[in-house]
């Protein structure tokens, strides 16, 4: 069984080849450059060949491809968007064209710009040139399931608050599952491809540009699916009380969990918090103090703190574990954290909490996973 999963974030997209004859360590995997960062770099280039730029396609992360393209129309160049293709940078249209100065046009007038401009289409996910970088490795997919993840801040009514919008459908998934175990908690964050909420653009956008059968795809929010791919390393999974981060580049977010599931969680700009601050709002996590303004009102998403009981963070089951990124900004914090490495690769945590939400949804391939899963000796790729 071969299942394809790619976690994508800011800076890198993380993919890992599933293959049930071979041990985890042994799959096939690569580490590359985000699609939001190599829209950015043709952008730029564009730039600097005084070219205009046609964005066409579906909704996608913003970050480097939005700053690329503003940066672009400030330097008096023209930037053409599709609708979909510029809602990337704001759901409401108005707004892309009035405060970036991007025009928003049709596709059929994208088509038609001609000249030396550059045609960029605009995407978390393609799987044709996922595709190719295996094959130039020798690797052919012949793949039997996918499992997707990206950020999804959620298209918010016209003048509600997108960090709100977004720990909203946090605080509301979790609410589904309580009493379930963590890793169906943190699984409740993944979708099949045939019915992603609306509200869920850009996940929406992935299903809607798979090149995949839709009835073997799951996807997924990334941050909860790092934390579930962090609790296959053994050291974590034995904690009887945790606090979990996972630092991306973008977003943090942290969970406090216990024997009975997700007891508290929050999540903030990684860009707007350094080491003390993060200290202290994992300690207030640990202690059940943290309240939804203590971040909200920091620029961050939200808290939310289901047992407000004290951790006793001296005890032996307690403990500090973190994947991410960024992770090297907890390098000195003072609740000493583990730097989780499920299988060896903290880089593919995403994918191997992937792989257990896929597990969760397609119930035929779930005896298989959880084998691979547990560490069970399978193979090498010669063997």
């Amino acid at each position: 069984m071969q299942i394809l999963t790619v976690d994508v974030g800011t800076g890198t997209q993380d993919i890992l080849l599933y293959d049930s004859a071979l041990d985890l360590e042994n799959n096939f995997k690569m580490v590359l450059p985000s699609p939001t960062m190599r829209v950015a770099g043709r952008i730029r280039a564009a730039t600097q060949a005084r070219r205009p730029v046609v964005l066409t396609g579906v909704t996608m992360g913003g970050g480097p491809c939005q700053w690329a393209a503003r940066d672009h129309a400030r330097a008096g160049l023209p930037v053409y968007a599709t609708p979909g293709a510029a809602r990337t940078f704001n759901d409401e249209l108005d707004v892309v064209e009035r405060e970036m100065g991007i025009r928003i046009v049709s596709p059929d007038e994208a088509a038609q710009v001609g000249g030396d401009a550059e045609h960029l289409e605009m995407r978390d996910f393609d799987l044709p040139a996922i595709r190719a970088a295996f094959a130039a490795g020798g690797v052919d997919l012949a793949l039997d399931g996918l499992a997707v993840a990206v950020f999804d801040h959620g298209n918010a009514p016209p003048g509600y608050s997108d960090r709100q919008f977004r720990f909203d459908f946090l605080t509301e998934r979790l609410g589904r599952s309580q009493g379930l175990p963590v890793e169906d908690q943190l699984g409740g964050f993944a979708y099949p491809a045939t019915s992603v909420p609306p509200d869920l653009t850009r996940l929406a956008a992935v299903a809607h540009t798979l090149d995949f059968d839709p009835a073997r795809t799951v996807l997924m929010d990334t941050a909860p699916a790092a934390v579930l791919g962090a609790l296959l390393d053994p050291a974590v999974a034995r904690l009887a009380h945790a606090l979990v981060v996972n630092v991306g580049n973008f977003h943090t977010l942290a969970f406090r969990l216990g024997p009975d599931g997700v007891e508290g969680m929050f999540e903030h700009h990684t860009g707007e918090i350094d080491l003390a601050r993060l200290d202290d709002l994992l300690a207030g996590l640990a202690a059940g103090t943290l309240t939804h303004r203590d971040v909200f009102d920091d620029k961050g998403h939200g808290a939310l703190v289901m047992r407000p009981a004290a951790l006793d963070t001296a005890a032996p089951g307690f403990g500090v574990a973190v994947v991410g990124p960024r992770r090297g900004l907890m390098r000195a914090s003072r609740h000493h954290p583990y730097f989780a490495v499920p299988f060896g690769d903290m880089m593919i945590a995403g994918c191997f909490g992937l792989l257990r939400a896929y597990a969760r949804m397609i119930p035929e391939t779930r005896a298989t996973l959880v084998e691979s899963l547990s560490g069970t000796p399978r193979g090498a790729p010669w063997g």
